[in-house]
């Protein structure tokens, strides 16, 4: 068991925990930390933990009908090269869900999970004198 204070938590509702977990460990660098699958598991990134909740799950079975589709909300990666990171992901035929977007914090694409729950990757634009790890 991990301490509250060790992760900030996020879950994500998913049909199918284990491809979820493939998803995150394969091409987002997570590591899985506990599994019940197919009914949930939980993988980590740095301080973000992310639920994956499958169908038979409690906290799938808590959401409302009106709000099971994936929403606009994203978990937000910092990446070192974001013009690799598209590269890799595209070789991997992983589906991209906009365009690279360029604004004054830096860089940054969406990508979807299997379910379709989104990805912020996010190059920051480098600042003289500014730590690398900025969010916008």
């Amino acid at each position: 068991m991990t301490a509250p204070e060790q992760y900030a938590s996020v879950r994500y509702i998913v049909t199918d925990v284990q491809a979820a977990i493939d998803f995150y460990t394969t091409h987002l660098g997570f590591t899985l930390n506990t599994s019940a699958a197919p009914a949930f598991a939980d993988v980590v990134r740095g301080p973000l933990r992310l639920l994956l909740s499958g169908p038979a799950s409690s906290g799938a079975r808590a959401t409302p009908d009106d709000a099971a589709t994936a929403g606009r909300n994203r978990i937000h990666l910092i990446v070192d090269d974001l013009d690799a990171e598209i590269d890799r992901l595209r070789s991997a035929s992983l589906p991209l869900r906009s365009d690279l977007v360029t604004g004054p914090g830096g860089r940054q694409i969406l990508l979807a999970d299997p379910d379709g729950n989104l990805i912020e990757l996010f190059q920051p634009a480098h600042r003289p004198g500014a730590p690398t790890s900025a969010t916008p």
